[in-house]
C-alpha cells in the first residue's frame, strides 16, 4: 500500500520540549494542526496556526481538564482505516477529520509519585487517561497513523517527512508504534506498582497475582556481562526511587561493570544491617570477605581488612558513615574497585581519587530510599523460560521465636558476637558458616555443598589471616544437621553458636554442644542465599 501524505496532526503534550519547533516545521510542510489546552495556547503564543480540539468536537474541556481528547470525533479520526469503505462512509457521515500523526506524551506520574506523600491527591491527578488512550489508538492503527511519544523522535521524523513528500515509511511507523506500546505498558506498570504499595494487592488473598507486571527502564548498556562474550545492560525498576547502578559516581574513569554492580548492590544491602553503627564491609564476588565495627571508621576499616587481606584485593568497600580523611589515607594505596559511602569531603575525594580507575559512589539516595521503604519488597531470579518470585529477605531476627536449648546460656558478650555474625551469615552464599567476634568478621565459609566443609573453610580462612578463632561465635544460615560441625567449631575455640534449628538431629547437635560447654541459640529463621 502506497503511503499517503500526512495532512493532519494532533499535538497534545505534557513535556513541551521541542514541540513549538516541531509544530512550526509541520505547518511549513502544509500539515493542519489540532491541539488541546496548554499545548494549543503555547503554539498560538508562538505564532503557530492551530485548531483547538474543543472547537472541532463542539465539546468543551470538562472536569478541570480531566476530559479533553476523549471524544468519538477524535478517536474515530485516529482509528480510521484508509481504504476501508465502511470506515470512509462512517467518518463522512459524522464529519470526522482523519488524523494522520499523533504527538502525545504523558503526565509525569512516576516523578510525582516518587516525590509526593503516597496518599496525595496530586498523584491521582497525574494518572493520565486521555494520553494513553490516544497513544494506543494511534499505535493500533500504525499502518495509517504515526505516533510520537518522545521529543527525541521529532527531528528524525521531520527529516523523513521532508525527503518522502510528507509521508513516513511503514518501517518508521512500526518502530514508533512499538515504542508507544512499550511506553504505555511501562506507565501502566508504574501505576499498578503504586496501587500495590498502597495496599491494593494486600487487600485480597492473592499475595502473588496470576500475572506479574514488571516495568524497568534502561539506565545504560554495559561493556559486557559476567564474561566478555555476554552482552548486558542495567535497568531500573520504574517503581523504585533509586538503584545502585545510577548512584552518583564521584570519581573513576571506568564505567561500572556487570560484576561491579552486583558486588556494589550486595555491599550496600549488607552495610544496611549496620546503619546504627560505625561499620565497614568488604565484598568480593557477592560474598563478604571483611567486616567490622569500631569506635571510629578507621578502626572498623582496619579490622575489616584483617579478615581476609588477600580477597580484599580488588574488592568493593562499603561504609555506614561518611569517609573521613584518616580512613581515606589508609585506603589510598589499596586496589579497590568500588567505594560506597553516604558522604565524602573534597579533601577525602582528592585522596581517594588518585587511583583513576577506582569508582567512588555516593549512597545518599539509596539510603533515603531505604529509610522511606521505597525499594523493592520482592525479588526474582530468572530460570530457563521463566522466573522465581519471592518476598525479599527483610527480617534479621524475631526475638519471640528465639530459644536457647543448651545447658549454658550465652554471655552478653557472646550474644553480641552471635548477632554480629548472624548479620553476615544472612548475606553469605549458602551453605554459609561465619566465625565472628562481637566487632569483627573472623572467617567465612561460603557456597559449599556441605555445611561441615563451610565450617572447615571458615576456620581455615581465619587461620590463614592470622586471626584468633578462640572465643568466637559461629553463625550458620540454616540448621546444623550433624555434630561434626560442632566438633570442628569447638576444636577451633568457638564458644557459642547461632542457627535456625529444626533438624531431625537437633538433639544430637545440642548434646555435642553441651559436651563442650558451648551455648546454642536457635533463631527459628533461616537465611538461605542462592
Amino acid at each position: 500500500m502506497a503511503q499517503r501524505r500526512i495532512a493532519r496532526a494532533l499535538l497534545s503534550v505534557f513535556d513541551k520540549n521541542g514541540i513549538v519547533e516541531f509544530a512550526r516545521e509541520l505547518e511549513g510542510l502544509g500539515v493542519d494542526l489540532l491541539s488541546t489546552g496548554g499545548t494549543a495556547k503555547m503554539l498560538m503564543d508562538n505564532g503557530v496556526t492551530v485548531g483547538e480540539i474543543s472547537d472541532y468536537t463542539g465539546f468543551p474541556e470538562l472536569l478541570g481538564g480531566r476530559v479533553k481528547s476523549l471524544h468519538p470525533k477524535v478517536h474515530a479520526g485516529v482509528l480510521f482505516r484508509r481504504g476501508n469503505l465502511s470506515d470512509e462512509q462512517s467518518i463522512e457521515a459524522q464529519r470526522v477529520l482523519p488524523i494522520d500523526l499523533v504527538a502525545v506524551n504523558l503526565y509525569p506520574f512516576e516523578k510525582v509519585a516518587s516525590e509526593t506523600p503516597r496518599d496525595s491527591e496530586e498523584i491521582l491527578e497525574n494518572i493520565d487517561i486521555g494520553g494513553p488512550a490516544l497513544i494506543r489508538a494511534a499505535a493500533k492503527n500504525y499502518v495509517h497513523v504515526a505516533v510520537l511519544i518522545d521529543p527525541r523522535d521529532y527531528d528524525p521524523v521531520l527529516e523523513e517527512l521532508k525527503t518522502r513528500g510528507c509521508s513516513l515509511s511503514s518501517e518508521t511507523r512500526l518502530r514508533l508504534a512499538e515504542k508507544a506500546f512499550k511506553t504505555t505498558a511501562d506507565y501502566d506498570a508504574a501505576v499498578h506498582s503504586y496501587f500495590e504499595a498502597l495496599g491494593g494487592t494486600k487487600a485480597t488473598t492473592e499475595v502473588f497475582p496470576g500475572r506479574i507486571l514488571l516495568g524497568f527502564e534502561k539506565i545504560r548498556d554495559l561493556r559486557y556481562g559476567e564474561n566478555p562474550h555476554q552482552k548486558a545492560a542495567v535497568y531500573r525498576d520504574i517503581s523504585a526511587r533509586a538503584c545502585i547502578a545510577d548512584s552518583k559516581i564521584l570519581s573513576g574513569k571506568k564505567e561500572l561493570s556487570y560484576t561491579n554492580i552486583l558486588d556494589a548492590d550486595f555491599a550496600f544491602n549488607l552495610i544496611k544491617e549496620f546503619e546504627d553503627e560505625t561499620a565497614t564491609v568488604i565484598v568480593k564476588h557477592a560474598n563478604p570477605c571483611g567486616g567490622a565495627v569500631g569506635d571510629t571508621l578507621l578502626e572498623s576499616c582496619k579490622k575489616a581488612f584483617q579478615t581476609d587481606p588477600v580477597s580484599a584485593f580488588g574488592g568493593v568497600y562499603a561504609f555506614s558513615r561518611d569517609v573521613d580523611l584518616d580512613t581515606a589515607k589508609m585506603l589510598s594505596d589499596k586496589f579497590i574497585e568500588v567505594i560506597i559511602a553516604p558522604g565524602y569531603t573534597n579533601e577525602v575525594l582528592e585522596v581517594l581519587s588518585k587511583k583513576q580507575n577506582r569508582r567512588i559512589l555516593d549512597s545518599t539516595e539509596l539510603v533515603k530510599a531505604s529509610l522511606s521503604r521505597r525499594l523493592a519488597t520482592k525479588s526474582f531470579k530468572s530460570v530457563l523460560g521463566g522466573m522465581l518470585y519471592q518476598e525479599s529477605d527483610d527480617i534479621l531476627l524475631d526475638e519471640s521465636r528465639m530459644s536457647t536449648p543448651t545447658k549454658r546460656k550465652p554471655t552478653p558478650e557472646e550474644m553480641k558476637a552471635l548477632i554480629f555474625g548472624w548479620k553476615f551469615a544472612k548475606h553469605v552464599r549458602s551453605n554459609a558458616i561465619v566465625l565472628a567476634s562481637s566487632t569483627q568478621l573472623i572467617g567465612v565459609g561460603a557456597g559449599q555443598m556441605s555445611r561441615v566443609d563451610s565450617c572447615r573453610l571458615a576456620i581455615s580462612k581465619a587461620q590463614d589471616a592470622g586471626l584468633n578463632t578462640s572465643g568466637t561465635a559461629l553463625a550458620s544460615d540454616a540448621f546444623i544437621p550433624f555434630r561434626d560441625t560442632i566438633d570442628n567449631a569447638a576444636k577451633a575455640g568457638a564458644t557459642a553458636i547461632i542457627e535456625p534449628g529444626g533438624s531431625l538431629r537437633d538433639r544430637e547437635v545440642i548434646e555435642a554442644a553441651d559436651e563442650y560447654g558451648m551455648a546454642i541459640v536457635f533463631t527459628s529463621i533461616r537465611h538461605f542465599r542462592h
